[in-house]
């Protein structure tokens, strides 16, 4: 390849220079979400803000653009994109077109207004007052809409699509919504069915007395045994689970804990696992460059969902784990069979709360916040209506209506934090999750079996190869049909649900 190697060399320098930055702001917003004194807000959302427009400057220089421009044009047609130095040459100008687009000031803007958003956001949902976080979030809006307009200047994007396009590159709303089409039918009728079946789970197993203290242990001994690395990473507690990488060997996951909800903080510990292991299995001598860089954040979702669901939900696992958490929690689980827990945490119920949902309803929280929230960026609903229209919309897509702002339109972090977009990768996640998971077991014989003995190592090691190690390499999209010999679709995420439910509900015609 005719490349110059002294312009690559300096491009991937820069790039690297701009992540030792993001990721020490990255590390101030762990800090703010898990320790910092709530006195000590406005300050870190200085020192956040200064840090976020370092990097843009890095990133939009007129030096790195000119410098990518030529590396781009040195790239011979037909050559193999999906190789390293192509790949970061082509990854690292996809980022310029995006990034040059925006103002420092309103780089610096936004980072001050998300900081201090989650302060408002996490004080309004402690005391379940909307109106505390109604103005953090209109200032939010109106500076991520005036960076979608700048972004779609001159494109055939929307302002949406072009928020949109950070989280998950070249999606679009109509194939969004074709796909939450495809998935909404068959997922509506089979909670129909469920409803009126006669075999139905006691969900009363999991809300017994589940000691905090208890949760945390098993939490950790789970994660570590799936594989996530605690040489290289840690596990703590936040009012909303998340994970965020600081460096090659520095990941930081989160979760949250219910004294009387037992799969809240394992699972939640699960899926944050996942996310966890795919930052862990990216290749570190290319952290801060595209190769090292994780691929969507719909290939990321489909990493913790298959952890959390595929795996944590399955028969095969809780054969491994029952009787070490019920050892775990003494006479709590006493008198509760393998087969009656196992259908209780694979219960299907519509609830409130989006990081609790079963499998069958949790898209349909996806739906409705991919919904309000594009109406919110086109300024269709006005931030004052935005609690009435959420509560509408559960009535009407779930039959429950929130009897809190807490347990309602407070109940996620996304749009404090400015990450308007967000969402609908949670869905894209589930539909790859479930498509890898197919193929893995066909690739792999006995790969549930060796579950129920404890052995997850074939299943990382797989996910490692086929995903983790790609990087941007290779697109989502590329990345599921390379590993599945198939384009992501419904097929496998509405099969898996209708055999698993349908068998657990007898059901005698699932979906």
């Amino acid at each position: 390849m005719n490349m110059d190697q002294t312009d690559f060399q300096w491009v991937c320098d820069q790039a690297r220079e701009a992540m030792l930055l993001q990721t020490v702001a990255d590390l101030l917003e762990w800090d703010e979400r898990t320790g910092m004194p709530i006195g000590g807000g406005d300050y870190r959302a200085q020192q956040v803000s200064h840090l976020r427009g370092k990097v843009h400057r890095l990133r939009t220089s007129e030096k790195y653009g000119e410098t990518l421009l030529r590396l781009s044009e040195s790239l011979p047609q037909g050559h193999d994109l999906a190789s390293d130095a192509p790949a970061t040459i082509r990854g690292l100008t996809r980022h310029w077109n995006r990034d040059h687009r925006l103002p420092d000031d309103l780089v610096e803007r936004t980072a001050r207004a998300t900081v201090k958003g989650q302060q408002a956001w996490d004080a309004a949902r402690k005391a379940d007052d909307f109106s505390m976080f109604r103005d953090a979030l209109a200032e939010v809006l109106v500076l991520k809409r005036e960076a979608g307009e700048r972004i779609a200047e001159g494109t055939d994007r929307s302002v949406y699509e072009a928020l949109l396009d950070e989280y998950e590159p070249d999606a679009r709303v109509h194939h969004l919504n074709r796909v939450f089409a495809e998935l909404r039918t068959p997922l509506v009728r089979l909670i129909d069915q469920i409803r009126g079946a006669s075999q139905q789970p006691n969900r009363e197993l999991l809300e017994r007395d589940y000691p905090v203290d208890i949760q945390r242990r098993l939490s950790r001994f789970v994660a570590e045994q799936v594989g996530f690395d605690f040489q290289r990473g840690r596990l703590d507690e936040t009012s909303h689970p998340f994970c965020t990488t600081l460096g090659p060997s520095d990941c930081r996951i989160l979760s949250r804990y219910d004294a009387n909800w037992l799969p809240g903080g394992l699972l939640g510990t699960l899926h944050e696992a996942g996310h966890g292991m795919y930052e862990q299995g990216l290749r570190s001598d290319w952290f801060g460059l595209p190769p090292g860089s994780y691929c969507s954040l719909g290939i990321h979702e489909s990493q913790s969902r298959l952890w959390e669901n595929q795996v944590g939900r399955s028969r095969a696992f809780w054969q491994w784990l029952f009787e070490h958490t019920k050892e775990m929690f003494g006479s709590t689980l006493a008198d509760v069979s393998l087969d009656d827990f196992h259908f209780a945490i694979n219960q299907v119920q519509p609830s409130l709360i989006r990081v609790e949902a079963d499998e069958a309803t949790y898209n349909l929280h996806i739906i409705i916040r991919f919904d309000l929230e594009q109406q919110l960026i086109d300024g269709s609903l006005s931030v004052d209506d935005l609690p009435e229209a959420w509560n509408a919309r559960y009535q009407s897509d779930l039959g429950i209506c929130p009897p809190s702002a807490a347990d309602g339109v407070l109940q996620d972090v996304h749009w404090s934090a400015g990450l308007i977009g967000y969402f609908p990768t949670y869905t894209l996640g589930n539909l790859a999750s479930a498509q890898l998971y197919d193929a893995v077991k066909d690739q792999i014989e006995g790969l549930e079996e060796g579950f129920s003995e404890g052995h997850f190592q074939p299943l990382l090691a797989w996910l490692r190869s086929k995903v983790h190690e790609r990087g941007q390499c290779e697109s989502g999209n590329q990345i599921v049909e390379n590993a599945t010999g198939k384009p992501l679709c419904a097929e496998s995420l509405i099969g898996y649900l209708q055999n698993k439910l349908g068998n657990l509900y007898g059901l005698k015609s699932p979906g």
